[in-house]
């Protein structure tokens, strides 16, 4: 794995490419890492449906869950799941559509200047040792190509729409991937 900066994407993962994304702002480079948990339906790890929401192809009727779900046009730069596979959506040098109405250290708007990566878990069930093992790859190699996004600037969801969101939740070991 590694991060080509100027494709923006992780060569070496597989890539499903979302519609769901746009471009950065002029001058707009990412320089914070927002990390969310993520389980549809909830608690229900290792199926195909994380993918068709963020490919727009969610079936409101497949489950009761679904069916607020299937119309929003929602994605991340990356998953990962359960056992550790590596999934791109969104290249890194656009901007994916993960944080909603958002804000870190009183700027706005995340989507603009973050990478959104989802984990796939659930606020109360811990997340998986391979998880962790993949993030303390994945992490290096974007701050490594992306010199702005320093340690201090890789939060949670949770942290960026506080009161909104609660992910990745209290299960997130945070001492596993960052010094916070």
């Amino acid at each position: 794995m590694r991060v080509d900066v100027k494709t923006g994407l992780l060569v070496g993962v597989k890539q499903v490419l979302s519609p769901f994304f746009d471009e950065r702002p002029a001058g707009v480079s990412p320089d914070l890492i927002v990390l969310h948990g993520i389980s549809l339906p909830p608690g229900d790890f290792g199926g195909p449906w994380v993918a068709r929401l963020f490919t727009g192809n969610l079936p409101a009727d497949a489950h009761p869950e679904f069916r607020e779900r299937a119309g929003l046009r929602v994605s991340a730069h990356l998953l990962v799941r359960r056992d550790g596979e590596v999934v791109q959506f969104v290249s890194f040098n656009d901007r994916a559509w993960h944080a909603g109405k958002s804000s870190w250290q009183g700027r706005e708007a995340c989507n603009d200047y973050s990478i959104g990566i989802e984990c796939e878990g659930a606020d109360e069930v811990p997340y998986d040792d391979a998880q962790y093992a993949r993030l303390r790859e994945l992490l290096p190699m974007l701050l490594a190509a992306y010199p702005a996004i320093t340690p201090d600037r890789i939060v949670g969801h949770s942290d960026v729409a506080p009161g909104r969101k609660t992910d990745p939740g209290p299960s997130f070991d945070w001492s596993r991937v960052s010094s916070r």
